[in-house]
């Protein structure tokens, strides 16, 4: 049963996935992201509805436009496919809530579930143009400082109520990350760091805590170290110290770990403890 449940979330996930990939391609163009029929990107032929069925069309067409033979972005059933795994993750990581309450249940799914779609557009928006939409991370801003207000021990322990006031740790959890990022891009000019980097920072640091947002910028770093190194190896393009590689998905990737494994600040004692 709970193969099915996942197959069909799974499935739900990538429809949510094939929107994402139209408003990645459509915010800050003009064009509307509700209305208005797809087309393709290289012979501006309307497609049908069978031609843009979440990662099936991508496959059967073998990544090419069935009009122009066109190459399909692997944008999109990638995007597809992480969206079918975060629903479906996020809704297991859930499960035992559901038991206590459905309404908590269907609250934290639902939460979750905006925030990392949020994420996801900002991720493959930054890898595109190299730039965090500041309508969009300001949203995010706006629904983490607001999830301060859920009571975590409804979702960890399952006891009391599902609001509540926020202690003066989360309140300033989101502003002590963030203040040195933004120093660091104030004193770069913009060199090292983003100010969308910061503000991105910002909402994690909400959205997450102290102890856990400890993680996830180590974890983001190590990340980057690590992917940036291989890209710097394997990529045909020549990368100098000048180069610039997003850090927005290193970041938003550590974010989604730490958030599904409950990773914190002892976890990284752990991990360099020698004992």
């Amino acid at each position: 049963m709970k193969i099915l449940i996942f197959i069909l979330v799974f499935l739900f996930g990538t429809i949510i996935g094939s929107f994402l990939n139209v408003v990645i391609y459509r915010f800050n163009t003009g064009k509307s992201i509700v209305f208005g029929r797809s087309i393709c990107m290289h012979c501006n032929k309307h497609l049908k509805w069978y031609e843009m069925i979440p990662v099936f069309s991508f496959l059967v067409q073998k990544g090419r436009c069935r009009h122009c033979a066109g190459k399909i972005s692997f944008q999109y059933p990638v995007v597809e496919i992480l969206m079918g795994l975060v629903f479906s993750l996020i809704l297991f990581k859930f499960l035992p809530v559901l038991y206590f309450s459905i309404g908590a249940y269907i609250l934290y799914v639902s939460l979750f579930t905006v925030i990392f779609s949020l994420l996801i557009v900002i991720t493959f928006y930054d890898i595109r143009h190299k730039v965090i939409p500041n309508k969009l991370v300001w949203i995010f801003i706006g629904i983490s400082f607001l999830s301060i207000f859920i009571n975590p021990a409804t979702s960890f322990y399952f006891s009391g109520k599902i609001l509540t006031l926020p202690t003066f740790y989360s309140l300033i959890s989101g502003p002590i990350f963030a203040l040195p990022f933004v120093l660091i891009w104030a004193l770069s000019k913009g060199r090292l760091m983003g100010l969308g980097d910061s503000k991105l920072i910002l909402g994690m640091g909400w959205l997450l805590g102290i102890s856990q947002s400890i993680f996830a910028i180590v974890l983001a770093f190590w990340v980057g170290a690590i992917i940036g190194l291989l890209i710097i190896i394997f990529s045909k393009k020549k990368f100098g110290m000048k180069s610039q590689i997003a850090f927005a998905p290193f970041l938003i990737l550590s974010i989604f770990i730490t958030f599904l494994l409950n990773l914190n600040f002892m976890s990284l004692i752990k991990i360099f403890s020698f004992h």
